[in-house]
């Protein structure tokens, strides 16, 4: 199986001041590692766009995107996938790459959304998923604005379809994560596992296609070290691409 993972990473900026004197310093951090280790070790191969790559090498139609099993968009908002270099920094026509992306699952793609701070709404509303055609193809309605669930007591994700694929070896019970995106199931779509009454994993078919959510973020800060060593964050992963594929 083949997987296109966008996003997962971020570039730190930060000002150092020091008495009278300031300096500052960049780094550059990918937070898919666990991920694609455990896709890596499924036998899913993954090519990976880091999120400043996906706003010039994104494919630009269903067609590009077929070769793919399933398309994962993990932690990067909708304007980077929308606007190609060519439209927003040498103003000229694109094609909508949302829209490629709804037309590739109504074809018989796979696509996964996984939560973090530029995921569904995100934070401020600015990861901007609400009323796109990629929000068409998920099994859940996103918010226009804020949709974060902060939860630094930490809440534990309540399985409720254990014979579902997806779920299939996961061990009970789940580790806390540290907060999600609050989003709602659509009718007809599977919830598998909730935080309270939030979807936190939910799957269905959409048109030939199939698409899932899992609200959380696979690597911190949502995601503590606890749960990434959990042995069920192997498993899951790959039951969800398995799924996406039609291969379960």
């Amino acid at each position: 199986m083949r997987a296109l993972l966008c996003g997962e990473s971020w570039v730190t900026h930060s000002v150092h001041v020091k008495g009278v004197d300031s300096f500052s310093t960049s780094s550059y951090v990918e937070g898919a590692g666990h991920l694609r280790a455990a896709l890596a070790g499924a036998d899913v191969d993954v090519d990976y766009l880091p999120g400043h790559l996906v706003p010039a090498q994104f494919p630009a139609t269903a067609g590009e995107l077929s070769g793919y099993d399933a398309v994962i968009l993990s932690d990067i908002g909708a304007n980077s996938i929308l606007l190609a270099p060519q439209t927003f920094e040498q103003t000229r026509p694109a094609p909508d790459r949302l829209a490629a992306v709804e037309q590739y699952v109504r074809g018989g793609g796979g696509l996964l959304m996984i939560g973090g701070y530029l995921s569904f709404a995100g934070i401020e509303g600015k990861a901007r998923y609400h009323g796109t055609p990629v929000e068409d193809a998920l099994p859940v309605l996103i918010s226009s604005v804020d949709d974060r669930a902060e939860c630094p007591q930490g809440v534990i994700p309540e399985p409720g379809q254990a014979g579902h694929p997806v779920l299939r070896g996961i061990p009970a019970p789940w580790p806390a994560v540290l907060g999600y995106n609050r989003v709602t199931a659509r009718e007809g779509a599977e919830v598998l596992v909730r935080c309270g009454d939030d979807p936190f994993v939910a799957c269905g078919p959409y048109h030939a296609g199939r698409s899932a959510v899992f609200t959380s973020d696979c690597a911190p800060h949502w995601a503590p070290p606890e749960f990434m060593g959990w042995p069920g964050y192997q498993v899951l992963w790959p039951n969800l691409v398995r799924w996406l594929a039609g291969a379960e």
